[in-house]
């Protein structure tokens, strides 16, 4: 079968074939018989379509959009700009998370006349859900100066300390949050939370703000393709999920906003952008120790850990960190891992997630001084049995002074008294070097976090803008940016999406006005 306009029909039984706009001819050019099908634009300016072969499909409508099912056969449809233009400019967020919703709800804050749609694929704030054991860690009440706030992000820690968190940082965060109802509280490590220990408290506040300033959401839907028009609009192309249906929708201004889904990247890519590599950030280790698995859930509030990698030569600062650890059933997990995992992520990645981790038990204490530690209580507990009596200054329990003892071979149902030296020097430098072989990644389930994405070199962070493409932004982990656990992501995209919102909305005041006159 071949088109009368030159087009032939696409064999697919589960997309419609859209050419080029340049290869469509006007509708008023086609033979009456083929105008018949014409779907023109509705009052909002959706993208119009000509049905140049009709075999057989239903017309139903979501939201606005048009949407094309066929029943039988599939047709072939030639799409044309709308010939009337919209008084409304339009805004499409790709992307129904933080960052996507925090700015799809400031552009229309700064511009209330803007038509704003998000798609997003799955559920609408799905990892705000999740984070922070369900509690939602809203950002870092402990990290309001620009500069310590910006050594919390692995990739982008040099870009972050210009203007970036100074026109919408942790205390703006908070007070958005707070003047919408949202009451916080900040703990002692620097988490914000919700009073009500709920993330629940978070999503219902954007799900209102956004209904309040009537953005409207689809769920269950991927752009699949995006260009750009004649007019210098973006053509995007919009597939259902769960039927065979496809939509085209125009938009003057495009956010890209899709965390680090495969989507966002191809976006990016067709419009000129390219693409670091991403791989996994924020991970636990797992650990080749087998009786490791036997002090499953103890927690060690500060130790001291160096990660050495064969692939890095190099001395880097990030790969020793201090703080809590904690023992799973696999390995190690807690603040100074997951901060190891997002500083060493490419690095780790590299070397297929195999090395070294060095701990010191006692980073407070020399090893003189653990020593000393050591003697002194054999002195006192001399007829108390080594297992029984571990040095209280060291904060240690009983099952890992037991795992220790065991891992230098000593029998630990000795007295004190009968402890050689020689025994007592090679625990307090087990305490003070203590050697794991990482084996691979495990997952932390507060956070699910890559780096890579768009390099921040292609964008401007001063309004979220492409440098490459105009009318198009980026906010959030879409980008080539990732923090480590304690609120930052997060942070990173609210900021990011206030100020594209920012910028977007005042494009299209800007638009508005021009219009006017």
């Amino acid at each position: 079968m071949k088109s009368t306009n030159g087009i032939s029909p696409r064999n697919d039984n589960s997309k419609l074939y859209c050419p080029h706009p340049h290869q469509i001819p006007p509708v008023n050019d086609l033979p009456v018989h083929e105008r018949s099908g014409a779907v023109y634009p509705n009052s909002r300016g959706f993208m119009s379509f000509t049905l140049v072969r009709f075999i057989h499909t239903s017309i139903s409508r979501n939201h606005g959009f048009p949407i094309m099912s066929p029943k039988k056969k599939l047709f072939t449809t030639a799409a044309t700009s709308t010939s009337q233009k919209s008084s409304e400019e339009r805004l499409v967020v790709v992307g129904g998370g933080a960052a996507g919703v925090y700015g799809a709800i400031r552009a229309k804050t700064v511009a209330p006349n803007l038509d704003v749609v998000i798609i997003e694929k799955g559920k609408p704030l799905s990892k705000v859900k999740i984070s922070g054991g369900g509690r939602c860690n809203v950002t870092n009440g402990h990290c309001l100066d620009k500069m310590i706030l910006a050594e919390h992000y692995p990739r982008g820690n040099k870009e972050f300390r210009g203007s970036f968190f100074s026109m919408h940082g942790p205390v703006d965060t908070m007070s958005w949050f707070s003047d919408h109802g949202v009451n916080l509280k900040t703990e002692d490590d620097g988490r914000v939370f919700p009073v009500s220990n709920s993330s629940s408290s978070v999503i219902e506040c954007l799900m209102s703000e956004m209904k309040k300033r009537r953005v409207l959401l689809q769920t269950g839907k991927v752009v699949t393709t995006v260009s750009t028009t004649v007019g210098g609009k973006f053509l995007l192309k919009i597939e259902k999920r769960t039927i065979n249906s496809v939509e085209y929708l125009e938009a003057d201004y495009l956010l890209i906003a899709s965390g680090s889904s495969r989507q966002g990247y191809t976006l990016a890519t067709q419009l000129g952008h390219s693409i670091i590599d991403p791989v996994p950030s924020l991970f636990t280790f797992k650990i080749e120790d087998p009786h490791l698995a036997e002090l499953s859930g103890v927690t060690f509030h500060k130790v001291k850990a160096n990660l050495k990698l064969d692939n890095v030569q190099k001395n880097k600062p990030q790969l020793s960190q201090v703080g809590p650890m904690l023992v799973t059933h696999w390995g190690f997990s807690g603040p100074v891992i997951l901060r190891l995992s997002a500083w060493g992520a490419r690095d780790l990645f590299n070397s297929g997630y195999r090395g070294i981790l060095l701990v010191d038990f006692t980073p407070d204490l020399h090893i003189e001084d653990v020593k000393t530690i050591l003697i002194q209580h054999k002195d006192h507990f001399a007829k108390q049995k080594v297992l029984n009596s571990c040095p209280s200054k060291f904060g240690l329990v009983k099952r890992f002074w037991k795992y220790i003892l065991d891992r230098e071979g000593l029998d630990g149902n000795i007295l004190w008294a009968s402890f050689s030296n020689n025994s007592l020097y090679s625990v307090a430098s087990l305490l003070k070097h203590c050697s794991f072989g990482v084996t691979g990644k495990g997952i932390f389930k507060d956070e699910f976090v890559t780096a890579g994405g768009v390099p921040l070199s292609e964008i401007s962070l001063n309004t979220m803008e492409s440098r490459i493409q105009s009318h198009l932004f980026f906010a959030g982990e879409v980008l080539n940016v990732d923090g480590v656990t304690g609120g930052f992501n997060f942070q990173n995209a609210w900021t990011g999406g206030y100020i594209a919102g920012t910028s977007i909305g005042k494009l299209a005041l800007d638009a508005t006005l021009e219009e006017v006159i």
